[in-house]
C-alpha cells in the first residue's frame, strides 16, 4: 500500500528536495535519501547535536502540504538527555531520533554554529552547500571475547560497517599500532575519521580518536607568487575559524615568475630550494591558523591548494623547467591527490591534500578555483574573469562555452618598470583625481584618511610619507590624464601645456607630470605612460581573442580577481582600455576568487568534480600561436581603443576629443611586449 497517509509527504528547505517516506522513518534518513546535508557525528544516538531541524508550520498550497509539529514523534528520552546535558534551541528537533508521522516542511537551519553552511570573508555572502571528503563516524565497539578471537582493528570495521555502511574500508597503515591503545583509552568508544573523495574511491580510515570527537578541520590555500593566502575551517559546520597570510618565500629567488624558472635551470639545487621554502612557509601558516583558531594541527584532516602553473610545480616538487618556453608544457594537469605528510605538510599523519587542475601551460589552478568561484559556466550571461599579475589569467564564456588564455602584460601594474612606482604599501598614492581646467591632482594614500586636498592630510601623511605609486593609482593618473587632456589618445603628453600650469615638466624631448611635489618628487613619466599602454593593450589583445573565437562583440559582465583587481575602480580601467565595455554596473572586483573556489573544494567534494569536469570542457587559445593578437595589440595602444567603441563608458564618462601628437622621442611606439610570465 502506497498512500499519502502511510508515505507523507516531507519537503527539505533551503534546498526544495522533497520525497515521500514510510511513517516512522527517522527526519535524518529521509534527508540522505534525498542527498539532503544534514550533519551527523554519532551515527544516530543523540549525542553529537550536528543534525538539528525544525518544523515550519501551517499550510503551505504551494507544495500540497499542511506541515506541523505534530508531524513528528514525540520527544523522546534521547532528545531529553540532549536537551537536558547540552540544550537544544526552542523549536529545534534531532533529526536522527524525530520520526516522520506526517506531511512536513522541514527546515535545516543556517544561522547556528553547528549547522551554518560557511560564509566568504569580507563582502562575498555566499553559502556553500557541504559535502566534505572527511567524515567523522561515532561507533561502539565490541570488547574482546575469549570465543571471538576478531582482532581489534576487525572489530572497529565491523561496527562501522554496521552502522555506517562502510563495507569496504581501507586503513591508513599509521593507525595500525595505535588501534588497540585508542579503543581502551575509549572504553570501545571511538570516533573513526573516514576520507573519500571520489565516489568510485575506497573510503579510508585516516584518523581515530576515543570518545566522541565532535569537530575536524581542513585549510585551504591560495599559493599567489607574491603572497600565500591559508583559511582555516571546520569541516562538519564550514565556518571560517582562521585566516593568515604572509609573503611568498621564493621571491628571494625571482620576483617574477620567470626569473625562478631561470633560477631553477642555472642552479642545480634550485629546484628543491624553492620548494623547501615554500613549504616551510605553508607550515608556518597552519602554525598561525591553528594558533588564532585555538586548534591542535592534528585535528587538520584535509587541505586544498591552488596557485597558478609554476607555484603549483614548485609546490609539488615538480621542475617547472619546461614551463619556461613553447610550448609551456605541464608536468600533470589534472587534479593532484596525495597524502599531505608526503609533500612535507605537518598536520594530522593521515590528511589529505588536493590540489585543482591547472587549466593550460600558463593558466592555472588558480585561475580553475576562480572559474569554480564565479561561475560562468553556469550561466547564460557571457561573462569575462580577469586575474591581472605579471601574467593575465583570461576566461570568457557562459553555460555554452568556455575558453581560457593567459596574456603577458609584464610587472608595470604592480609598479615595476614605473619610474615612481611601488607595491602596495602604506605611503603608495592609490587614488588620483585631476582638475580638467586646473591640471591640479588630488590624491590619496593607503593608510591615510584624508585626500591630500583636505585638511588635515599632511599630519597623517608623516608617519607614512608619499612614497610612490601602486598599482590602482597608476591606473587612475593615467586614465585621469586622458580624461583632463594631458595625453592625446595614443599616450602621448600634451607639452604645450606647460605654459598653462607648472605640473607640466619637460623630461628630455618628452614631457612628465608632477602628481607630488615634495620628497621624493613623484611623477609620471612618457615611459610610464608607455609601460601601461603596453601592458593593457596585451591584455585587452587577449581578450578580444577570446571575443572573436567566442563570436562576440561585447560582453555582459565583467569579473575582476586578485588582490590587484579588487582595488581597480572599473570605471577607470574602462577609460584605459584596460577591460572592454559594459555596463559598469556589472563589472565587479570579487576579491581573492581563487581562494574562494579553494574552500568551497575543501567544503564540498561536489565542486572537485565540478571544476574536473569544467577545466576539461574549457578550450585554451594560446596567444602566442594567434595572427590577429598584433592586430588587436595595436588598436589596444589607444585609449581607451582606436577601433571598438565604449558606449557603455560614453553614457557616464565624457570622453575627451581625440586628438594626435606627435611622440617627439619616438620611443614605445606599438610593440610587442616580451612574453613574461606570472
Amino acid at each position: 500500500m502506497n498512500d499519502t497517509r502511510i508515505h507523507p509527504l516531507v519537503l527539505f528547505m533551503p534546498s526544495g528536495k522533497r520525497g515521500r517516506f514510510p511513517v516512522g522513518t527517522p527526519v535524518l534518513d529521509a534527508a540522505r535519501q534525498l542527498g539532503v546535508y544534514v550533519e551527523s557525528v554519532c551515527g544516530g544516538r543523540a549525542t553529537c547535536g550536528r543534525c538539528q531541524v525544525s518544523v515550519q508550520e501551517g499550510n503551505f498550497a504551494k507544495h500540497g502540504i499542511t506541515s506541523s509539529d505534530d508531524h513528528l514523534s514525540a520527544i523522546g528520552p534521547k532528545e531529553e538527555r540532549y536537551d537536558r546535558v547540552r540544550g537544544l534551541p526552542e523549536g529545534r528537533r534531532l533529526s536522527c531520533s524525530a520520526l516522520i508521522q506526517g506531511d512536513l516542511v522541514i527546515d535545516v537551519p543556517q544561522d547556528t554554529v553547528i549547522n551554518a553552511q560557511v560564509v566568504r570573508k569580507a563582502a562575498d555572502e555566499r553559502v556553500f552547500d557541504r559535502n566534505a571528503a572527511i567524515r567523522m563516524c561515532y561507533v561502539e565497539v565490541e570488547e574482546p571475547d575469549m570465543e571471538k578471537p576478531l582482532g581489534d582493528l576487525d572489530r572497529l570495521k565491523a561496527a562501522l560497517t554496521a552502522d555506517w555502511h562502510f563495507d569496504e574500508l581501507d586503513v591508513d597503515f599509521h593507525l595500525i599500532p595505535r588501534v588497540q591503545s585508542i579503543l581502551r583509552k575509549g572504553e570501545w568508544k571511538v570516533t573513526a575519521a573516514i576520507h573519500k573523495d571520489g565516489e568510485d574511491d575506497r573510503p579510508c580510515l585516516i584518523a581515530l580518536y576515543p570518545g566522541l570527537k565532535n569537530e575536524a578541520y581542513g585549510i585551504a590555500c591560495d599559493i599567489g607568487s607574491t603572497t600565500i593566502a591559508m583559511h582555516l575551517s571546520s569541516l562538519l559546520s564550514g565556518r571560517t575559524v582562521a585566516s593568515a597570510g604572509t609573503s611568498n618565500p621564493q621571491i628571494r629567488f625571482g620576483e617574477d615568475l620567470m626569473s625562478r624558472v631561470s633560477y631553477v635551470m642555472m642552479n642545480p639545487d634550485g629546484r628543491e630550494a624553492m620548494t623547501a621554502a615554500v613549504r616551510e612557509a605553508l607550515n608556518g601558516l597552519i602554525d598561525q591558523v591553528c594558533i588564532k583558531g585555538g586548534v591542535s594541527r592534528t585535528d587538520i584532516l584535509d587541505s586544498v591548494f591552488v596557485g597558478n602553473p609554476i607555484m603549483h610545480h614548485l609546490f609539488l616538487g615538480i621542475d617547472p623547467t619546461e614551463l619556461g618556453g613553447a610550448p609551456f608544457a605541464l608536468a600533470v594537469s589534472g587534479a593532484v591527490k596525495v597524502k599531505s605528510s608526503e609533500i612535507g605538510l605537518s598536520m594530522n599523519e593521515g590528511t589529505r591534500t588536493y590540489v585543482l587542475p591547472c587549466i593550460a601551460g600558463h593558466v592555472g589552478a588558480d585561475a580553475a578555483a576562480a572559474t569554480l568561484s564565479e561561475g560562468p559556466h553556469r550561466q547564460d550571461e557571457m561573462m569575462l574573469l580577469v586575474d591581472i599579475g605579471t601574467n593575465a589569467e583570461i576566461v570568457l564564456g557562459n553555460r555554452t562555452r568556455v575558453l581560457a588564455a593567459s596574456s603577458p602584460t609584464g610587472p608595470a601594474f604592480e609598479g615595476a618598470e614605473i619610474s615612481s612606482g611601488q607595491r602596495a604599501a602604506p605611503g603608495a598614492i592609490e587614488r588620483v583625481r585631476i582638475d580638467p581646467v586646473t591640471l591640479e591632482p588630488r590624491f590619496r594614500v593607503i593608510g591615510v584618511e584624508p585626500w591630500s586636498n583636505e585638511p588635515g592630510f599632511a599630519e597623517a601623511a608623516a608617519a607614512t610619507g608619499v612614497t610612490g605609486i601602486c598599482g590602482s593609482g597608476i591606473i587612475e593618473v593615467i586614465a585621469e590624464m586622458y580624461l583632463a587632456g594631458i595625453i592625446s589618445e595614443d599616450g602621448v603628453v600634451d607639452g604645450t601645456l606647460a605654459g598653462r600650469s607648472p605640473r607640466i615638466l619637460p623630461n628630455g624631448r618628452t614631457f612628465s607630470y608632477l602628481l607630488h611635489d615634495g620628497e621624493p618628487l613623484i611623477t609620471v613619466t612618457q615611459n610610464d605612460v608607455r609601460a601601461i599602454q603596453l601592458a593593457k593593450a596585451a591584455l585587452y589583445a587577449g581578450v578580444k581573442l577570446l571575443m572573436d573565437k567566442q563570436g562576440v562583440t561585447e560582453v555582459d559582465r565583467i569579473g575582476l580577481a586578485g588582490a590587484f583587481g579588487t582595488f581597480i575602480d572599473p570605471k577607470y580601467a574602462m577609460v584605459l582600455g584596460l577591460i572592454p565595455d559594459c555596463d559598469l554596473s556589472k563589472v565587479k572586483a570579487v576579491g581573492n576568487a581563487a581562494g574562494t573556489g579553494a574552500r568551497m573544494c575543501l567544503l564540498n567534494r561536489g565542486y572537485r568534480r565540478e571544476i574536473e569536469e569544467t577545466v576539461r570542457r574549457i578550450d585554451k587559445i594560446e596567444t602566442a600561436l594567434e595572427p590577429r593578437f598584433q592586430e588587436h595589440f595595436v588598436a589596444a595602444m589607444a585609449l581607451p581603443n582606436k577601433i571598438d567603441p565604449f558606449p557603455n563608458l560614453s553614457a557616464v564618462v565624457t570622453l575627451p576629443e581625440r586628438k594626435v601628437l606627435a611622440d617627439a622621442a619616438g620611443e614605445g611606439g606599438a610593440r610587442r611586449r616580451r612574453r613574461s610570465r606570472d
